[in-house]
């Protein structure tokens, strides 16, 4: 399918305010806004392109004639059956690159209130609590310099992390799938084959891969177990690259000493779910890519990639 020479753009997202920013760039090209995921069905039959992640569901795909371009809202794709989008002729570009900067910016966060023990200082301030200096140095804040942090997923946000830990004086490992494709800020560099050697090694594991069916389930009870004592983990991917249980039980027994997690296998996380009540734990949610100019780096895509479309040219970040 061809896009006409006058589309009918779709975003579809609860809180995003893409309709106004869009409408500010004065392309004159029409659009709609959906709020709930019911507005987007009785939206699609009309829409030539959909700008849309969390109301996407794949039966969708069949109740929209018209559809030929999705421009995800995400980095992830991995809600979209590219089997059936390309069997429809239904273009999709992923968000990949709109929000690395603050994906790396939230994990350098993540990594310096652990070490300076802000979820403590916050828990204090709320009772008013003085904290005393203390005599015992494992309870005391502490430096990053030195540490070696592993990054799994050493693409736009992994490298970038990469080169802000590094500025804090951590040695840095990437893992990528394709290290021939380069690791800028990275001390080394390795395959994702090399990682049961580099576990023992990290101090604290980054988490900034796809979720893919190669990295489903990838840090598991082997891999807490071959991480050093005192090691850390920073989830910035997908809940589901990390075995939940595995993860529950490193922590409970002090294998993991703490974690800092944004992703979840299920989201929202359950109230009753016990990550909530545990010390060693700080939770983010699911926030770690929001900043306040998140709309316009996704709308820069999408209107490329509409430009794209029509000369028959490659999309940016193409999945299907």
């Amino acid at each position: 399918m061809s896009l006409p020479d006058d589309p009918l753009i779709g975003f579809a997202h609860a809180a995003y305010r893409f309709g106004e920013r869009f409408a500010a760039r004065g392309t004159g090209l029409r659009f709609v806004e959906a709020r709930t995921r019911e507005e987007l069905e009785r939206l699609l039959p009309e829409l030539d392109v959909l700008v849309v992640s969390g109301f996407w569901r794949n039966d969708l795909a069949a109740r929209a004639p018209r559809l030929v371009l999705i421009q995800s809202i995400s980095a992830g794709t991995e809600q979209f059956d590219q089997a059936t989008l390309a069997a429809r002729g239904i273009r999709l570009a992923s968000a990949q690159g709109a929000n690395a900067e603050a994906v790396a910016q939230h994990g350098m966060a993540l990594l310096l209130a652990i070490a300076r023990r802000l979820p403590e200082a916050i828990r204090n301030q709320d009772r008013r609590h003085w904290r005393g200096m203390s005599p015992d140095p494992a309870l005391r804040e502490d430096t990053l310099a030195g540490r070696t942090l592993l990054v799994v997923g050493y693409g736009r946000i992994g490298s970038r992390l990469g080169a802000l830990a590094r500025a804090f004086g951590l040695r840095v490992i990437g893992v990528r799938r394709d290290p021939g494709a380069g690791g800028a800020g990275a001390d080394e560099l390795h395959g994702f084959s090399a990682l049961p050697a580099l576990w023992g090694r990290a101090d604290i594991v980054a988490l900034t891969c796809a979720l893919t069916s190669e990295t489903t389930g990838l840090v598991d009870e082997a891999a807490f177990r071959a991480l050093k004592p005192g090691a850390g983990l920073v989830n910035l991917a997908r809940g589901r690259v990390v075995d939940e249980t595995a993860l529950l039980d490193a922590l409970r027994s002090g294998r993991l000493a703490w974690a800092a997690l944004d992703v979840f296998a299920e989201e929202p996380l359950p109230a009753e779910h016990p990550l909530w009540a545990m010390p060693n734990v700080l939770i983010t949610p699911h926030c770690a890519g929001e900043f306040r100019g998140y709309e316009d780096g996704v709308i820069d895509l999408l209107v490329d990639n509409i430009a794209r479309l029509r000369r028959g040219e490659t999309l940016i970040n193409q999945i299907v």
